[in-house]
C-alpha cells in the first residue's frame, strides 16, 4: 500500500494547493504506486543530463525551427525514445522513470520528457491533451509548432492534430480551437492517473487500482465517482464492508446520481451477504 507521505507534491497537485510543483516530481511520485520505494532523484538527475547534452547542441542564440528540429533528432534518433505500439496499455509505460529507462512509452509519458527537458532549457513547451491522444506545442510568439513525440517528433499543423484525435479517439471531432489550448500540470498529472488505473483494471490488478482511487481520495476527498468506482471494485473483489462504505458515501455525495438505483440493490445484496455470514 502506498505511503502517502512519499508523494506529498502529487498531491498538493492534484488537490490544487500547490501549482508550482513540476511535473517530472509528480509524476515519479505517481509511479510510486508500481515501484513502491522509488528513488526519484536518480531519475530527475536523467533529466538534467539529457537537457545539458541538447544545451551543447544548441549554444548560442537558434530559432524555434532550430530548437525544434534539434531536439527532435536528439530525444528520437539520438536516444532513441519511441512510442511503445505493440505493449501500449502495459502499467509501465505511465511510469516516468521506467519510460526515461527503456526510452519508450505512450503520448502522455513521452511528451513529459519532452516538456521537462525543455522547461529546463527555457523554451516555451506545453502539453496539448487531444481526445485520444496527446502531444506538445512549442510556441516562442514567432514560431509555433504541434509536436507528437509518440511518433518520433512529427511536427502537426492544427488540422493534423484534430486528424490524429479522430484516429486516436475513434470519435467524429468538429474543429475547435479550445482543444487545442495547453492544459495544465494537474490536468496533465490526473490524465497519467486514469491511464494508470485502466491499465490496472485492464489486467485485474485490483490492489493497484484501489491504490489509485485511495489517492484521488486522497486529493480530493468529496469525489462521489471516485467513491462510486472504487465502491464498485471492492465489491467485485468481495471487500463487502469496505464496498458498502464506499457506496453509501457515493450516494451521499451524489443523491441524484442516475445510477442510484443500481446502486442501491448493490447494497441491498451486500447487506444480505454481510448477514449470512455473521
Amino acid at each position: 500500500m502506498l505511503f502517502y507521505g512519499t508523494v506529498k507534491r502529487l498531491l498538493d497537485l492534484l488537490a490544487g494547493r500547490n501549482q508550482e510543483v513540476n511535473l517530472d516530481q509528480a509524476a515519479l511520485e505517481l509511479a510510486e504506486v508500481e515501484f513502491p520505494g522509488l528513488a526519484i532523484e536518480p531519475f530527475l538527475g536523467l533529466l538534467d543530463s539529457h537537457a545539458a547534452e541538447l544545451s551543447e547542441r544548441i549554444i548560442g542564440s537558434i530559432s524555434g525551427l532550430d530548437f525544434v528540429t534539434t531536439a527532435n533528432r536528439y530525444l528520437f534518433e539520438e536516444l532513441g525514445f519511441r512510442g511503445n505500439a505493440s505493449n501500449y496499455y502495459d502499467a509501465r509505460n505511465s511510469c516516468l522513470n521506467e519510460v526515461l529507462t527503456a526510452r519508450a512509452g505512450i503520448p502522455i509519458t513521452l511528451s513529459l520528457v519532452y516538456i521537462e527537458i525543455a522547461r529546463r532549457l527555457g523554451k516555451p513547451v506545453r502539453g496539448i491533451g487531444l481526445p485520444g491522444h496527446f502531444v506538445v506545442r512549442y510556441d516562442d510568439g514567432v514560431y509555433s509548432t504541434f509536436i507528437d513525440p509518440f511518433n518520433g517528433g512529427q511536427l502537426l499543423t492544427a488540422e493534423e492534430c484534430f486528424t490524429l484525435a479522430r484516429t486516436a479517439s475513434g470519435v467524429e471531432l468538429e474543429l475547435d480551437s479550445r482543444a487545442l489550448e495547453p492544459v495544465s500540470k494537474r490536468q496533465i498529472m490526473f490524465r497519467m492517473i486514469n491511464n494508470l488505473r485502466r491499465a490496472y483494471q485492464e489486467r485485474g490488478a485490483t490492489g493497484k487500482a484501489l491504490e489509485i482511487l485511495s489517492l484521488l481520495l486522497q486529493a480530493n476527498p468529496n469525489s462521489a465517482e471516485e467513491y462510486r468506482q472504487r465502491g464498485l471494485i471492492h465489491l467485485q473483489a468481495e471487500h463487502m464492508t469496505a464496498a458498502r462504505a464506499d457506496l453509501t458515501r457515493y450516494l451521499e455525495l451524489a443523491p441524484e446520481a442516475p445510477d442510484r438505483s443500481h446502486i442501491e440493490e448493490h447494497l441491498r445484496s451486500i447487506q444480505r451477504w454481510l448477514a449470512a455470514i455473521n
